[in-house]
């Protein structure tokens, strides 16, 4: 395997895990939408998956949602894209280790093109955790700007403004999809050098050394005979 693939894997790899760990935070942050007014400045709120908070001179007091059918759609749908997003990702880090060249594994005759397979399969599954975690948070965004960003309405309108969980998916997201990009990429690039292919096990000795140690034995009793 080349320098050039080799590297694209180490930086596809430690982008994945940072991207899925955004991602991750992004699920359970409750930063989601913020709501604050001019009229009560040391008071404002904030709207996650799963619960709600107030924040008071400081004090943030959170409460879980009471029950699924209380819930918006698009909070529903942002639950369950997201909770596909992590279990895509997870998966496809579970995949792409063994495909790295530095890991060893899948050794033997295929070796090489198995560790292909895992590579790419790892950076689809990168890819489709992105595409999953960049849906719900853009179009949380959206329904936000649809329904509460009007200019006609004056500023001390209270109003629901975009949470630092939305930008930060929106970086694991991005991160997620150029992860699994690179990664696709070192196993298309991958080129399959000597050193790839099965070697013998130290300790154990190769068929040819093992017929002629035989050979010699085999001579050694008939002399003695």
């Amino acid at each position: 395997m080349d320098a050039c693939a080799c590297a694209l894997q180490l930086m596809g790899m430690l982008l994945y895990m940072g991207a899925w760990l955004c991602a991750l935070a992004t699920t359970l942050m409750p930063q989601w939408l913020t709501m604050s007014t001019q009229l009560l400045a040391i008071e404002s709120y904030e709207q996650g998956l799963w619960e709600t908070c107030v924040v008071q001179d400081g004090s943030t007091e959170c409460r879980a949602y009471d029950g699924m059918l209380g819930l918006s759609r698009d909070i529903k749908l942002a639950r369950i894209s997201m909770c596909l997003s992590l279990a895509v990702g997870l998966a496809g880090v579970l995949v792409a280790i063994p495909g790295l060249y530095l890991v060893n594994s899948c050794q033997g005759q295929g070796g090489p093109r198995a560790k292909r397979i895992l590579t790419v399969a790892g950076g689809a599954c990168g890819m489709t955790s992105g595409v999953l975690c960049l849906f719900p948070v853009s179009y949380v965004a959206h329904i936000t700007v649809v329904q509460f960003f009007d200019e006609s309405l004056p500023e001390v309108v209270p109003r629901w403004e975009f949470g630092d969980a939305l930008f930060c998916g929106w970086v694991g997201g991005f991160l997620l999809l150029v992860a699994g990009l690179l990664l696709v990429t070192s196993g298309l690039c991958w080129r399959e050098t000597p050193e790839d292919h099965h070697q013998a096990p130290a300790g154990l000795m190769p068929p040819a050394y093992q017929v002629r140690n035989s050979d010699n034995s085999t001579k050694k009793r008939s002399e003695y005979v």
